[in-house]
């Protein structure tokens, strides 16, 4: 796979979680965040089973043997980064979830440096500050003196606290079992990661009867299923394994741009100049980080 190629990928998974954003902030009253976090990810693994099962039968071996991996991952990408994220988001506004969402590069280049000790050169920091200045425009609607006037909500620390757990999942994943293949470990880590939550959404059902949310609300579900996680994640694993946590880390400042142009189709927002400013600060800035990213491999 090329780098263009690899770049591509993690820019169409960030394109697909944007859309899970919008859709986790609109389901806030129909699902608790375990239970929408739960049924997400039974929607996916029956979409990827007819694909990755076949291949499994043969490769139990290689799932015991690297069974500890497989668990984090599981634990990390699946099962408790979207439930705090689906958590955060029934108490913050978005505007401040975004801005909580664009620290992750930081905090994948600490994971990357505390599990592999990889260290980002100083034109990546760099990239990372560039387009971190573009999400600040679209903000602040290019009036710098508005962020001062943005509210904290409880909501916002556990966005925040979801920021590590992603960069230590995209971390991991260097030590993904080579022998399964992207279906396949998606598959595995997918289950893995139902079978986790299972108890306790099973103890949240015994306490409040779960109750069929409507037919919007179900579609809402399978687009995070597909979209958001089979397919943005086979992107995004493809892509971090091609070019490393490091560089893939950059493309998230992506988010929250797609996140602005799909206000403007999907909620009727009107396109500023703001908005082209900040989105085309925010490509620079990602060009930059993995343009310096490639010099150094």
């Amino acid at each position: 796979m090329t780098r263009l190629s690899a770049f591509l990928l993690l820019a169409l998974a960030n394109l697909f979680w944007a859309g899970n954003w919008i859709t986790g902030r609109a389901l806030r009253d129909a699902f608790d965040p375990l239970t929408l976090n739960f049924w997400r990810w039974v929607v996916a693994t029956l979409v990827l089973a007819p694909f990755a099962l076949p291949g499994l039968r043969r490769k139990w071996d290689v799932i015991r043997r690297n069974a500890g991996i497989l668990l984090l991952l599981a634990f990390t990408g699946v099962a408790l980064f979207q439930s705090l994220v689906y958590l955060g988001l029934r108490s913050t506004a978005a505007v401040n979830a975004v801005l909580l969402n664009s620290s992750l590069p930081l905090f994948m280049l600490l994971c990357s440096w505390a599990i592999e000790r990889e260290r980002a050169s100083p034109r990546q920091v760099g990239g990372m500050l560039v387009s971190l200045a573009g999400i600040l425009v679209i903000l602040s609607r290019g009036d710098p003196a508005a962020l001062l006037q943005l509210e904290l909500h409880a909501g916002d620390g556990w966005i925040l606290l979801a920021m590590p757990v992603w960069g230590i999942y995209s971390v991991l994943l260097k030590r993904r079992p080579p022998e399964l293949g992207g279906l396949e470990l998606l598959f595995v880590i997918a289950f893995t990661g139902v079978l986790l939550m299972l108890p306790g959404v099973a103890l949240l059902a015994a306490r409040a009867p779960w109750h069929w949310p409507g037919e919007a609300a179900a579609l809402g579900v399978v687009y995070m299923g597909v979209a958001a996680s089979v397919l943005a994640f086979i992107f995004w694993n493809r892509g971090v394994a091609a070019v490393g946590a490091n560089a893939a880390g950059f493309t998230v400042h992506l988010l929250p741009a797609f996140g602005t142009v799909l206000a403007i189709l999907f909620l009727g927002e009107t396109f500023a100049g703001y908005h082209a400013a900040g989105i085309a600060t925010i490509v620079a800035g990602v060009l930059l980080a993995t343009r310096a990213a490639g010099a150094r491999r």
